[in-house]
């Protein structure tokens, strides 16, 4: 996998080799997105990534049932989640960091918002969709994470997990 990691530790599911691949074209005529500004928002929309997985119902719950050794009085007690723990759908996390940073950190910077029809606002929206449906997927899954750290996501750590949809208007 492409992952940046830095000091032994996964700091982004992506690379700038792999927004390149998804899409070629917003290189093309932006030239100041160098891979230094790409790869700076894949690590923030990494970070972002397993804030959201952290705050979900899913892994409060997936963290409890799993760790009986201490008593948890706040939700602010449960650890984060260990991105080298993730060892099931590694491109689906790829994907999704890609998409979380086109739409969060990449695209704003190119973005002309005095312009609504502007192209990378559109594109904004298109990625902001995908990211939050591959969450919902990756979270209804729960297939993928190592609680035990042995490299293998085990039957007995796998967890099915549901969100709840919503309505924006």
């Amino acid at each position: 996998m492409s992952f940046i990691v830095e000091n032994s530790i996964t700091v982004s599911f992506a690379d700038y080799q792999d927004v390149v691949v998804k899409d070629q074209r917003i290189f093309d005529s932006n030239e100041g997105l160098t891979d230094d500004v790409v790869e700076d928002g894949l690590i923030r929309a990494t970070e972002r990534i397993l804030t959201k997985v952290r705050s979900s119902s899913w892994w409060q719950s997936y963290y409890t049932k799993r760790d009986n050794t201490i008593a948890y009085n706040t939700v602010a007690d449960i650890p984060s989640v260990d991105p080298d723990k993730i060892k099931g759908r590694l491109n689906d996390f790829r994907d999704l960091a890609i998409y979380e940073g086109l739409a969060e950190h990449i695209l704003p910077i190119i973005a002309d918002f005095g312009n609504e029809d502007n192209a990378e606002r559109q594109k904004m929206g298109y990625y902001k969709n995908k990211a939050d449906s591959l969450l919902s997927e990756l979270i209804t899954a729960g297939d993928w994470y190592d609680f035990d750290g042995d490299d293998t996501v085990e039957t007995s750590e796998k967890s099915p997990g549901h969100v709840n949809l919503r309505r924006v208007r």
